[in-house]
């Protein structure tokens, strides 16, 4: 199944049978790590993003600087876990809440091909000694992760940004877009 990208509106379309093959959906190679909503992660307004789209923690994504021009603003995203099994990464324990994400973020300058996933802070998982750990610890920093692009939402329009897990998913897979009439 291919998926045609447009700008503007929700752009997650099924390719229809019969019709030219399209290109691969572009990929790239990233370091993937996590941060929550709070001033000490992010700036002065940790629930605004740089897009101007609110912090939501299901859907969130923020990217380094470098990749603003290969994933700008509204791009959605799936990710990918690093391939190596030696990866030391959490990624395995919280691929489950990771889903697609659409970036709506930008990191620190300091930080180069780089994708941030937003959690919430009460994600948190009961680790083996009794300690509890937000999912961006559990997560930690794992290299060798991808990213591809799967579609792409109009971000000026905050209202109609897809809430949940679900919505994000129903856009990516072709469902009914009714989360987008707001």
């Amino acid at each position: 199944m291919g998926f045609f990208l447009l700008s503007g509106a929700v752009s997650a379309l099924p390719a229809q049978a019969g019709a030219p093959t399209l290109p691969p959906l572009p990929s790239y190679a990233v370091t993937l790590t996590a941060y929550n909503a709070v001033p000490e992660q992010t700036d002065d307004d940790p629930f605004v993003t740089a897009s101007g789209a609110y912090s939501n923690p299901e859907v969130v994504a923020a990217r380094s600087r470098d990749l603003a021009a290969d994933l700008p603003f509204g791009t959605i995203i799936e990710i990918i876990g690093p391939s190596d099994p030696d990866n030391s990464c959490g990624f395995h324990i919280v691929e489950p809440i990771i889903g697609y994400r659409i970036i709506a973020d930008t990191m620190n300058a300091r930080y180069t091909d780089r994708i941030d996933i937003l959690f919430s802070t009460n994600s948190n998982y009961r680790m083996a000694d009794g300690r509890t750990k937000n999912a961006g610890n559990v997560l930690g920093i794992c290299k060798g992760a991808t990213v591809r692009v799967v579609g792409h939402v109009d971000i000026t329009r905050p209202g109609r940004l897809p809430d949940t897990q679900e919505e994000l998913a129903m856009l990516v897979n072709g469902g009914p877009a009714l989360a987008l009439n707001k």
